[in-house]
């Protein structure tokens, strides 16, 4: 069983106010896409990766990421869309002889390697598996003021990898594109067609760096996990 992962990188962090977009931003001296794809790299159950870029940007992170850092998974570099869910799209078109895609983000270095395992293996039983977070704290429904106390039960916080079978996803990715719809995520996707999305646990570490402020508080979090 073929099994593919893309790795959107697409984006230009404006959230981040910085020269660069942020997935070519240092995390603790290594680039933030660079200890991103290392991660699939290494992971056994991948057999490639297809990476997608900012406009303009496929020569560079050919040269510079891909090259440069030896990753030897990257089979294809893919603009990405307006959206991320367009970037995706255009990533699905080349993993299309995959029998299972691992959708991750390429600002989330710190994602660990039994969860991408995890969400690999029931994708494979059940079509479809995400990495979440339980939310721990009180939620509230507010505008002004608060509108209700939504209990917290069964209330997760979706993470990436989101993991599915290549064509259920690209038909859900087809479907939603011809619907106009689009989604906060690529589950939500295959929601919509009336499927279920199995749920693997996640840690608090996953987190996705889109401020200065991540940027920080992921550069501690992987001083601790390395001692």
């Amino acid at each position: 069983m073929i099994c593919a992962a893309i790795v959107t990188a697409g984006g230009i962090g404006s959230r981040m106010g910085a020269d660069i977009p942020k997935q070519y931003l240092n995390l603790a001296g290594v680039p933030i896409i660079v200890r991103t794809l290392s991660i699939f790299e290494r992971h056994p159950e991948i057999d490639f990766i297809v990476l997608t870029t900012p406009g303009g940007h496929v020569d560079y992170c050919l040269s510079e990421i891909v090259q440069r850092h030896g990753f030897r998974k990257v089979r294809n570099i893919v603009q990405g869309g307006r959206t991320r869910q367009q970037s995706v799209l255009n990533g699905l078109k080349l993993a299309k002889d995959s029998d299972l895609v691992v959708i991750h983000d390429g600002v989330r270095p710190l994602v660990d390697t039994s969860v991408i395992s995890g969400s690999i293996e029931n994708a494979r039983s059940y079509g479809s598996a995400i990495a979440a977070s339980a939310i721990k704290d009180t939620v509230k429904k507010a505008k002004e003021f608060i509108v209700d106390t939504v209990p917290r039960e069964n209330l997760w916080l979706a993470h990436t990898p989101q993991t599915f079978r290549t064509s259920l996803i690209l038909a859900a990715h087809e479907k939603a594109l011809a619907d106009g719809f689009t989604g906060t995520d690529d589950a939500s996707l295959v929601e919509r067609l009336g499927l279920k999305v199995f749920v693997v646990p996640d840690s608090d570490y996953n987190i996705k760096i889109t401020s200065p402020q991540d940027l920080a508080v992921a550069e501690k979090l992987l001083v601790f996990r390395e001692s």
